[in-house]
């Protein structure tokens, strides 16, 4: 039986984290890549301390290629509608950027001026990108929404509600508001979808932690390999 004590640091280390990044994310700092720099450093540190990943089983392997086809699946279908190929559907694309993306996740310059382009910030900085979303941001955004949120709408002793358990309004709830965390929230919401679709198929959250990371870890590979800074 779960203490009173052991509730609400379940609810701390699901939440603390990406709270954190929230905050951090609002606070000016000056140069973007320091302040990202520094979101992933009090996100991560925030994560080992309190590890939420105490409150699951371990990861299940045999889940893992599944896990790994989607959170490619999900990175295709992130570029995919702003990839030079689609300036062969003009209407479609434009369609996309008007209705799909909020204004400032807009292209409106140079790539290269962006402040996480290595010629600008440096190559640390630029890995710091990288493994900030691919290791740390993707895995406090799954333990809060799909390990938390999701399963809290569903009942306020959220871990004791089988992952397996499909309730299709918040489902489709958590979703749209991780959608909204994004610039790109069409795109975003899909990608809610399809880890939360992962997490009640498998009943293994580590399938969407692992398939967010290669989601991530693949776009970022992308950005520094085509300059396409507007997705970071």
């Amino acid at each position: 039986m779960e203490t009173p004590l052991q509730s609400k640091h379940a609810l701390r280390a699901h939440i603390l984290p990406f709270m954190a990044w929230i905050v951090i994310m609002s606070v000016p700092l000056g140069d973007p890549a320091v302040r990202y720099a520094v979101q992933a450093l009090v996100c991560g540190a925030l994560l080992v301390w309190l590890k939420p990943w105490g409150f699951y089983p371990r990861i299940k392997i045999r889940q893992l290629p599944l896990a790994l086809a989607v959170g490619a699946g999900v990175c295709v279908l992130w570029v995919l509608p702003e990839s030079p190929w689609m300036f062969n559907f003009t209407y479609a694309h434009d369609l996309y950027l008007k209705f799909g993306v909020r204004p400032l996740g807009v292209i409106t310059g140079s790539e290269a001026t962006s402040p996480y382009a290595p010629e600008q910030c440096g190559w640390g900085l630029a890995l710091m990108k990288l493994a900030g979303s691919a290791l740390v941001i993707a895995t406090a955004e799954e333990f809060f929404w799909r390990g938390f949120l999701y399963r809290w709408l569903i009942a306020r002793d959220f871990l004791r509600v089988d992952p397996a358990r499909v309730h299709q309004g918040f489902f489709i709830l958590t979703a749209l508001l991780f959608g909204m965390e994004h610039d790109r929230w069409l795109a975003g919401t899909a990608a809610g979808l399809a880890y939360g679709w992962l997490y009640t198929r498998t009943g293994d959250l580590w399938s969407a932690v692992f398939a967010h990371v290669v989601t991530n870890f693949l776009l970022g590979l992308y950005v520094l390999a085509t300059a396409s800074y507007f997705f970071w």
